[in-house]
């Protein structure tokens, strides 16, 4: 099994096991809405390989992945990703691990979307676990919101855009305090434009890439927010970086 180090602050500790790399990664007040942000990048910046980010894992940011997903009452990804890396339902695979914290088994999967370019029939909805939630904005077609509604709840946070804060209430009106965001890069963008953010887990993958692969975050204005570092933990030569908002 990898071993993960968290290597700062010191001391060092050691864990392989999934319910100790979860004591890391939790926060102290669960009713509090925390909206985290997870992505993975090479050594020298890139975010995509041949435009995917799955050929940037390994075995340590996986199983990071996988309990950040754990801890979370929502995954939230944006539409474009969902296709583009081949999403299936929402599903985490040891359903033990949530309810031995007091969680509901599944996490609850809100895909963002203006265009609701999606596939009701897809299995993302037909198996899903839970019913998930599609976070869409008020000019997006009415027709295929009503389609949509058979298989999911419809959330409208927005005008003519979703809208960051808004969707960060209404999830935590639900109940979803606890926002973990998968991304992808635009939406991360939107996010940290409006100032939503409270965490970033990224994951430094030992490989280079070069090209002219996308950043883990992309839009059409420069934004600056500070960043305070609050682990690392190494494994097999991947770091992973949490860090809060400053």
């Amino acid at each position: 099994m990898t071993e993960l180090t968290r290597v700062w602050p010191l001391p060092a500790n050691v864990a392989t096991q999934a319910a100790q790399i979860a004591d890391w990664y939790d926060v102290t007040n669960r009713d509090t809405p925390w909206l985290r942000m997870n992505f993975v990048a090479s050594a020298d910046g890139a975010a995509t390989v041949d435009g995917l980010s799955g050929g940037l894992g390994t075995a340590a940011d996986k199983m990071v992945f996988n309990t950040l997903r754990t801890l979370a009452d929502v995954v939230i990804v944006g539409a474009g990703t969902v296709r583009a890396e081949g999403y299936g339902p929402m599903r985490v695979d040891a359903p033990e691990q949530r309810t031995a914290r007091g969680l509901a088994p599944q996490p609850v999967f809100a895909i963002v979307s203006h265009s609701l370019s999606l596939d009701p029939g897809d299995r993302i909805f037909v198996d899903a676990p839970v019913r998930p939630l599609i976070v869409t904005c008020d000019t997006s077609d009415s027709e295929r919101r009503k389609r949509l509604k058979a298989v999911a709840d419809v959330v409208i946070c927005g005008d003519e855009n979703v809208e960051g804060h808004t969707m960060r209430r209404a999830l935590a009106e639900r109940g979803l305090a606890q926002m973990h965001c998968e991304g992808g890069p635009a939406l991360f963008g939107d996010l940290v434009r409006d100032d939503v953010v409270d965490e970033l887990c990224l994951t430094l993958s030992p490989m280079l890439v070069g090209g002219a692969a996308d950043r883990i975050l992309s839009g059409d204005d420069q934004t600056l927010r500070g960043l305070s570092l609050s682990h690392v933990v190494e494994g097999e030569g991947t770091l992973l970086l949490r860090y809060v908002r400053a």
